[in-house]
């Protein structure tokens, strides 16, 4: 897939849950699940409640989301 066929979206970190999987808050006011993506795993970047993050996602499944920066 083209970077070009994901939803760039905003939200905020709700709740850390297992296997760095993340409950966010879109913008919208949508709650989705969201994972991180290989480069935030790889440079470590650590993740909290409360964070501002830019997620994508997918249009062919609206509940789920990549991580991709944090603000």
């Amino acid at each position: 897939m083209k970077d070009k066929e994901f939803l760039e979206v905003k939200g905020i970190v709700e709740e850390l849950l297992p296997s760095t999987k993340f409950r966010v808050k879109l913008e919208n006011g949508q709650t989705i699940l969201a994972y991180l993506s290989g480069r935030l795993r790889l440079n470590r970047i650590k993740i909290l409640p409360g964070d501002e993050v830019k997620i994508e996602i997918s249009p062919y499944d609206l509940t789920k989301g990549r991580i991709v920066y944090r603000y």
